[in-house]
């Protein structure tokens, strides 16, 4: 869940790293600044909100529509890497095309996939439609760094940011409560489906008030896009995670294989179709060059792995917490609810910090983070409820660890990057934050439901779900502890923040 929101604070840093000269920007003060930030904000909500509220319905979600494990999986995964996938392009296609315009786009397409969310009649077309929110969210969540970047007065845009870190924190407080509770009261009869009908009637709002007061910006550079590589990376990615995410279904068979050496074959011809552009001065999505560079190459391996173990943890303990332990779905916000207040509390403390002792902060978020679940297996490996409060306790010390880690992990590889390559390294790693995310809920989903479908006869009960929660902690815990000793090579302190 937190893996979205730790990698929105990330996009500001590499939004930032990149900026160049706008055209002739039109600054806001006072009222109307007041204003336009409210809409670029909400915006910036809807897609925090999405991408933690669907865990918690997820079981809600399985029930009405049928939906297989793999599925579930899909329906989280496919937002979290169409996200990933349109970030940088869509960051570039608002510095050439106008930020409001795109802004404008990305929030309609967001209204309108959320609307065919709500309508889908199967677990395909619901899919179907997450990739395609998930791009529009990477279309809009861009041009809200450049608006305010661009269009802010200066006194006006500290104020922006530390608005937006706010924005943060409420919608991981907001998404599990929310879901849970419009889950539960049913409302119309929607069940479920409450959740993405919800962006519908708040969109139309923004959109009229966006129209008049978002001023208009675009970047002087005409750099041309490099939508062939996005295409091909997003295409590689999906490949390599098929057969992960569809274990169950197909098994591993040489069909199986054949599609992760398609995926392995799709990535080279990725990184030498980005090298040939990176050779003749344009600006590709990656630039190979860039791994030569330690720095980045171990930010890369440490940003895979620790929000790897994110978004999958969420997906298996609201799937425990329903269908183990029988809580109702706003039950199951309640208890991931202090695992959110942990990184709160934590996350101003780590920036402060950051650039003294930004890689001693990393390596004791993550082993926090495995000490959390480690505590969590300690409660849950005997096969019964714990409690709430148990449940909590764990939960807590979790969110103490994120919160000291996630939001300075870019600011610190950035740390050793020069700064002529800091820009383009900053967006590729908030990217590879959501391709983490994806990847761990496509392995630790995959060993959490294969785990389930291994231990029970008949109906899966509690000590069948407990038993394949602690297989997902244990597993966890490991690489949060990998990824510390990862982060021994990172640099000693986080680059200085710009904004």
């Amino acid at each position: 869940m937190p893996a979205i929101l730790a990698a929105m604070s990330d996009l500001q840093s590499s939004h930032e790293a990149t900026r160049t000269s706008d055209a002739a920007p039109t600054l806001i003060a006072g009222t109307g600044a007041t204003t336009a930030l409210l809409v670029v904000l909400f915006g910036s909500f809807m897609d925090l909100l999405d991408a933690t509220i669907v865990t918690v319905a997820a079981p809600a979600i399985a029930e009405d529509l049928g939906a297989s494990d793999a599925q579930i999986q899909w329906t989280i995964a496919a937002y979290v890497l169409a996200l990933g996938a349109g970030l940088i392009t869509g960051g570039r296609l608002g510095d050439q095309f106008g930020r409001k315009r795109l802004f404008m786009i990305g929030l309609t397409g967001f209204m309108v996939t959320s609307m065919l969310c709500a309508l889908a009649v199967d677990s395909g077309m619901l899919i179907g439609m997450r990739a395609a929110q998930g791009l529009a969210a990477g279309i809009m969540v861009p041009q809200v760094f450049g608006i305010i970047r661009a269009s802010f007065a200066p006194g006006e845009r500290a104020r922006a940011f530390g608005a937006y870190g706010a924005v943060q924190g409420l919608a991981a407080v907001a998404g599990p409560l929310l879901g849970g509770l419009l889950v539960d009261a049913d409302l119309f009869g929607l069940g479920w489906r409450a959740i993405f009908w919800v962006n519908v009637p708040v969109s139309i709002l923004a959109l009229i008030i966006g129209t008049k007061v978002l001023p208009e910006s675009r970047s002087a550079s005409t750099a041309r896009l490099d939508l062939p590589g996005a295409l091909l990376a997003a295409s590689g990615i999906l490949l390599l995670l098929l057969p992960i995410i569809q274990t169950e279904t197909w098994g591993w068979t040489w069909a199986s294989f054949g599609v992760l050496a398609a995926g392995i074959v799709v990535l080279a011809m990725f990184l030498a179709y980005e090298r040939r552009l990176a050779g003749r001065g344009n600006e590709p999505v990656f630039d190979p060059a860039l791994l030569r560079i330690r720095a980045f190459a171990t930010g890369l391996a440490a940003s895979v792995l620790f929000f790897g173990g994110i978004g999958s943890f969420f997906l298996c303990l609201s799937v425990y917490l329903q269908n183990g332990t029988g809580r109702t779905a706003l039950g199951t916000g309640l208890v991931i609810l202090p695992y959110a207040i942990g990184s709160i509390i934590t996350s101003g403390l780590g920036v402060t910090l950051a650039a003294r002792a930004g890689r001693a902060l990393l390596i004791t978020g993550s082993l926090t983070i495995a000490a959390s679940q480690l505590v969590l297996w300690a409660v849950v490996k005997d096969g019964n409820d714990p409690g709430y409060w148990l449940l909590a306790l764990a939960l807590f010390i979790g969110g103490l660890g994120l919160g000291l880690a996630a939001p300075i992990l870019v600011n610190v590889v950035l740390a050793g990057i020069p700064g002529r390559n800091a820009g383009a390294a900053g967006g590729v790693l908030s990217t590879v934050n959501q391709i983490g995310a994806a990847v761990g809920i496509a392995v630790l989903g995959t060993i959490f439901f294969t785990a389930v479908t291994e231990s029970a006869t008949g109906a899966p009960v509690l000590p069948d779900y407990s038993h394949a929660l602690s297989i997902v902690l244990v597993v966890s815990a490991a690489l949060y502890v990998i990824t510390a000793l990862v982060m021994l090579a990172l640099p000693r302190a986080a680059a200085a923040h710009t904004g």
